[in-house]
Order: structure tokens, then C-alpha cells, then sequence
């Protein structure tokens, strides 16, 4: 028979049984991180497998696969069960529920996934809307010059690492702009303060963000360098609670106004390639054939296409070069990229010519020129006899 646990712990069980049936009620906790390392931390201690064993099977029935790391909720029920389990049992130590493990990296920039809209990344400009995401996509719809991307941030963990990698493999990104709604939750979650606090005090010697005032401020998939090079790289807009998008673009803009350039320390080989681009020295003949572009004050922007053998097989008609192309391409007429690139230069220019009543004439496509033919001799009808 089981001993009766003392009445501290009892009440600390009860207090988990109770945040895993809100678990199990709610379906957004089903594909949820934190809510299924719940139940597997739960289930590697003495107390879940006999007194929330039952508790602990019906979570588990309810489970699906994982769709996200943590929700950033106002109250996490899996997160206030391990407060209380941790306070009643500290010899049951159980990992932290919070995700920390390392996501996996992607080619190209931001190399690491998240809740945020890219803009442009040559501006300067990032901002951390924290637990607002509809005033993200307000920001990110503006989509002001100086802007690089507009995101959410809901931990203080794994969310922060991700804002370090994807800063450091942009260069161009100089300021952080960090606004609107801190996480607001029984168990402390407060990114925002968090990442505040890292801008200023950086870590201490067990990885923890100096200053934090979340429950798990701890970076682990960073290195110490890593966060001194964001530091150094991007100057904090601490405007935690700010949620009027003028004023905040505004800093946006002020910043902008400051852009120091590109940043040249930072610890990582995942900058972007910038390709130096050039006339291209030839065109090479498209198999489909060749196009024949001409305004018309009449018939607007006209295109011919020919076959390679001079015959005429297709007339398109329209009154913007979007709409000539776009026609060009539906039917099949171009199966060379720089041959759409040459066509889309061409409507521009026949375009300009019917608005500016200018003369029009098509560029020659890029290349050598063609050599010129032998001259064949002339009969004079002379015999060469004298």
C-alpha cells in the first residue's frame, strides 16, 4: 500500500493532475512542445507512475504530432505543473519543459524558421513586436525602406536564439526596435524584458541572460561570442509596450536615418553571396524562336513571335508589358530565362515610347556582332585576253 504523501505534496500533485486535464481539454496543447515534454518528464518520476499515472495516460491518449515549440499562452498549464512539482519535490528533478533544443538551419536569409515577415534585406531596421503579431503584419505590410523584417517573440529561450543566428547572418541589420505586448503568463515568460536585458548585460558564466526576469532565460545554442557579436552589432529601440505602429515607425525611420553600414564582426559564414551583375555578353537563341516588339499608337504594345525559320505564329496584343508577357508566357513562347528577362526590357521601352510619343526601335539582343559575309568577286565580263 501506498504511503499517503504529506500534504504539501499532495497539494502540489493535485495541482499537476489539474494543469494536465486543462491540457488534455485543449487542443492547441495536443501539438504543443511544452505540453508533451510535460507528459514525458512527468512520466520519468516516482509520482507519475503510480499517483498521476492516471492523469499522465489519459495526456498521452491525446498527443498528435508536433506542430510548434511553445505558444507563448498566457497561462502554459504544463509549465505552472512543474512550478509546483519542482517546489513539493526536489529530489524529482525533471528537465526544463521549455524547448531549448537547437532548430534546424535552411539556406538563405533568415536561415532560421519563426513568426516573421521579410521586407528587404539590405535595410537596416529589425523589429520584435514581441506577443502582438497583428501589429507585425501591420508593419511588415507598410514595409517602410528601412525596414528588414517585422516578428513575434513569445520565449526567452529558444525564441532569443533564434533573433541572435538569423541578426548575425544579415549584416545590413544595425537596430532592434523591441515593442509591442510583453508575454504576460502565471509562470513568468517574459521575452521581451529577456531580450532587453541581453542587449545590456549580455550572459553570465552559466549562459543566463544577466538581468532576466523570465523563469528559463538560458541560452544554450549560441555561443558566448555569438551573443557579444549581436550586442556589438545592433543597437537596442527599447520600446517594450509600444503598440502604435506611427510612432513606431517613426523609430523605424529614425534609425534608418543612422545607418552606420553593414557590420563586419560578426562570428558566422552565413551572409548572402551579393552578386556584382553585368551586361550578359551574348543571348543565346531561344529554341521557340524570336519576337519581333513594336508599339502601336492603335493596338498598344504588339508582339510577334516567329519560329527560328522565320515563320510568324502567334500576334499578342495589350496595353501593359505585364500584360503582353504574361500572355507570352501562358502560351509557351519563351523557354529561356534571359530571353524573358530581354522580352520584359523590350515592352519597357516600346511602353515608354507610346507614352513620350518618342521613336522606338528594338535593341539587338546581346552578343557578338555578326561577321560580315565575304565579298564574292564581280564578272566584268572582260576575257583577261589583251
Amino acid at each position: 500500500m501506498l504511503a499517503t504523501p504529506h500534504p504539501d505534496r499532495a497539494a502540489a500533485l493535485a495541482i499537476v493532475a489539474e494543469q494536465l486535464e486543462e491540457g488534455i481539454a485543449a487542443k492547441k496543447c495536443h501539438a504543443c512542445g511544452c505540453f508533451q515534454a510535460a507528459v514525458a518528464a512527468f512520466e520519468g518520476t516516482a509520482p507519475g507512475r503510480h499517483e498521476l499515472r492516471s492523469a499522465l495516460e489519459r495526456a498521452r491518449g491525446v498527443l498528435t504530432p508536433t506542430k510548434y515549440d511553445c505558444l507563448g499562452c498566457q497561462v502554459c498549464y504544463p509549465a505552472v505543473a512543474e512550478n509546483a512539482f519542482a517546489d513539493a519535490f526536489p529530489g524529482e528533478a525533471i528537465a526544463p519543459l521549455c524547448p531549448t533544443d537547437a532548430p534546424a538551419e535552411r539556406p538563405g536569409w533568415p536561415p532560421l524558421p519563426g513568426d516573421y515577415r521579410v521586407v528587404r534585406y539590405g535595410a537596416p531596421v529589425a523589429v520584435c513586436t514581441l506577443n502582438s503579431a497583428e501589429l507585425a503584419g501591420t508593419l511588415a505590410a507598410r514595409a517602410p525602406a528601412g525596414l528588414a523584417l517585422a516578428g513575434t517573440l513569445h520565449t526567452e529561450n529558444l525564441g532569443i536564439e533564434r533573433i541572435v543566428r538569423n541578426v548575425l547572418a544579415n549584416p545590413h541589420v544595425r537596430f532592434l526596435v523591441v515593442c509591442g505586448e510583453d508575454t504576460r503568463q502565471a509562470i513568468g515568460h517574459l521575452p521581451g524584458q529577456s531580450l532587453v536585458a541581453l542587449c545590456e548585460g549580455g550572459l553570465d558564466e552559466a549562459g543566463r541572460i544577466r538581468g532576466a526576469a523570465g523563469k528559463r532565460p538560458v541560452l544554450r545554442n549560441v555561443s558566448r561570442s555569438q551573443v557579444e557579436a549581436f550586442r556589438e552589432q545592433v543597437e537596442l529601440v527599447p520600446l517594450v509596450g509600444e503598440q502604435d505602429p506611427g510612432r513606431i515607425l517613426e523609430a523605424v525611420a529614425s534609425c534608418a536615418a543612422r545607418d552606420p553600414g553593414p557590420f563586419a564582426g560578426a562570428p558566422s559564414d552565413d551572409a548572402i553571396p551579393v552578386v556584382a551583375a553585368h551586361e550578359p555578353a551574348r543571348l543565346v537563341l531561344d529554341p521557340s524562336g524570336f519576337l519581333v516588339v513594336y508599339p502601336d499608337p492603335r493596338r498598344g504594345l504588339v508582339l510577334e513571335h516567329y519560329r527560328n525559320e522565320g515563320v510568324l505564329d502567334c500576334v499578342i496584343e495589350g496595353a501593359t508589358p505585364g500584360a503582353v508577357g504574361a500572355a507570352a508566357v501562358e502560351r509557351g513562347l519563351l523557354s529561356r530565362l534571359d530571353h524573358a528577362v530581354y522580352l520584359g526590357r523590350e515592352l519597357a521601352r516600346a511602353e515608354e515610347s507610346l507614352r513620350l510619343g518618342t521613336p522606338y526601335v528594338q535593341d539587338r539582343a546581346p552578343g557578338p556582332p555578326p561577321e560580315p559575309e565575304p565579298a564574292q568577286p564581280q564578272d566584268c565580263g572582260c576575257t583577261g585576253k589583251t
